[in-house]
């Protein structure tokens, strides 16, 4: 059996879809006292990111930016919520080697940059009892 040479550090971030980030630093930055990491627009995946870091892991809200985003695409078909998890891992490239090995269905085939400058790479659904998980690397 391949030894698995690669390990999950932790939750990076839970990622949630929204049509609006309007209010959600009154909430969570606010009434919540989170640190605010703060905004990214990622433009490969048309995507305002808004960081909150809860201290074991960040809360990430996505808005779109533009109707062909994935971010759109997902709220019109599953509403707003939770999106995805990130995991943080110490080697992505030989995790996502690794994964792929084991029947995982890769989103990416290589690693490309995320928000916060992370190198990131997703797992597809199918794979992951349906819920999609993003490997980050710093």
């Amino acid at each position: 059996m391949l030894k698995k040479p690669f390990k999950i550090i932790g939750i990076e971030h839970v990622g949630i879809a929204v049509k609006s980030l309007d209010g959600v630093s009154d909430i969570f930055s606010g009434i919540l006292g989170l640190d605010h990491v703060g905004e990214e627009e990622v433009l490969d995946q048309g995507v305002l990111t808004d960081i909150y870091d809860t201290g074991a892991g960040k809360l990430e809200f996505l808005k779109a930016t533009g109707h062909d985003s994935p971010i759109s695409k997902f709220i019109s078909k599953r509403g707003e919520g939770m999106h995805h998890i990130a995991l943080k891992v110490d080697n992505l490239k030989a995790a996502m080697k690794y994964l792929d090995s084991k029947g995982i269905e890769l989103v990416d085939t290589k690693s490309r940059k995320g928000a916060e400058g992370l190198s990131i790479a997703f797992l597809h659904p199918r794979s992951t009892a349906k819920l999609l998980v993003e490997l980050c690397q710093s």
